[in-house]
This record gives C-alpha cells, sequence and structure tokens, in this order.
C-alpha cells in the first residue's frame, strides 16, 4: 500500500514535468514558425514610401521610379500638353475621373495631380499590365493622325492622354492608376504618402 502512494507521487510528478518540458518545446518551435508570417525586411521596405527627386526634370521629360514593385513615372509636362487636355473630353472613357479607385481625391481634377505641370502615374497599362510608352510630342503618330501627346501600349493599342486618361474604344478598361504622393519641396516628391499626410 505504501509503494502505491510513492509510484502516484511520482507518476504525477513526471506526467507535470514531461507536460512542462512538452509545452516549452512546443513554444519554442512555434516561434519561427509564427515569425514566418511577419513581412520580410525587403517586402516592408518594397511598400514603404519612396522620395524622388525632380530637380534636374524637364519639361516634356519623364523619370522613372520603383514603388511596391511597379514603376512609377514621373513626367514635367509642357504648357502645349496641358492646353490640349481640354479638347479631348469627347475622345475619353472618363474625362472627368469618376471612377474614384483611379486617383486619390486630390488628383481628382482636369490635369490629375497636385500642380498641372507635374504628373505622378502607375506606369501599367489597366488592360493587362503592359508598359504603354511616352509619345510626348504632339505630332501625327501611326496610331492617330491627330495625337496630342500621351501614352499607347504597344500589347494590345491602348492609348491614354498626357493625364493617364484612356480613350474610348480601346482595350483598356480604367484610366491609368495616380498612386498616393506628395511634395516635399519643389523639387522632391515621396511616392506611397498621401498629400495632407505627416
Amino acid at each position: 500500500m505504501a509503494n502505491d502512494g510513492v509510484d502516484k507521487g511520482r507518476r504525477r510528478f513526471l506526467t507535470a514535468t514531461t507536460a512542462v518540458v512538452g509545452g516549452a518545446g512546443i513554444a519554442m518551435a512555434a516561434v519561427p514558425f509564427i515569425r514566418s508570417w511577419e513581412p520580410s525586411a525587403q517586402a516592408k521596405t518594397a511598400g514603404a514610401p519612396v522620395e524622388a527627386d525632380i530637380s534636374k526634370l524637364e519639361a516634356g521629360q519623364m523619370v522613372i521610379y520603383e514603388w511596391r514593385g511597379q514603376p512609377v513615372w514621373i513626367i514635367r509636362r509642357t504648357r502645349a500638353q496641358l492646353d490640349a487636355l481640354a479638347g479631348l473630353d469627347s475622345q475619353l472613357r472618363d474625362p472627368k475621373s469618376s471612377n474614384t479607385d483611379q486617383q486619390p481625391a486630390f488628383a481628382q481634377n482636369e490635369y490629375r495631380s497636385l500642380k498641372p505641370d507635374v504628373l505622378v502615374l502607375v506606369g501599367l497599362c489597366t488592360h493587362l499590365g503592359c508598359a504603354p510608352k511616352l509619345h510626348a510630342e504632339l505630332k501625327p503618330e501611326p496610331f492617330d493622325a491627330d495625337w496630342k501627346g500621351g501614352f499607347f501600349c504597344p500589347c494590345h493599342k491602348s492609348r491614354f492622354d498626357m493625364a493617364g486618361r484612356v480613350y474610348s474604344g480601346v482595350p483598356a478598361p480604367t484610366n491609368l492608376v495616380v498612386p498616393p504622393y506628395r511634395f516635399i519641396d519643389d523639387n522632391h516628391i515621396v511616392i506611397g504618402v498621401s498629400e495632407g499626410v505627416a
């Protein structure tokens, strides 16, 4: 009888010890597994805001930055390109940029930008994600005899004006996307942070 009491106590001790050691082992094994759910440093960097220097950007030129794995175009438009925008409304699918998913509220204007001369766009066609080419000059092009400057997608012939607005009758369903951005000063833009957000 006395041995039965000793065995039960020892059994309880061994069971409790095994449970504690097993629980600690499971916790130790779970830590790397749970950490694997966190985004990597590379992923965090890819989604981080990007500062763009536009100090050397001349009228009619474009620079490209990468944000979230996408090309972001920054174009300094000429006076002639800006003047041509108003006369294109009848040829465009969404001339007033009514689709609010295509740009932040601050860019829902005729220029689709904070400052009329500086345009910021995600450089991917809204049809199948090809990269349209900038055809900035106001001159006849093989794809449009009355071209007023803009972007032409060679993949499926979609066309966009110098505000990134899509023409009617082309495969692209919506305007080019304007990413969130803000000006730090006249020569620097932060892509990925909206105007008014510190």
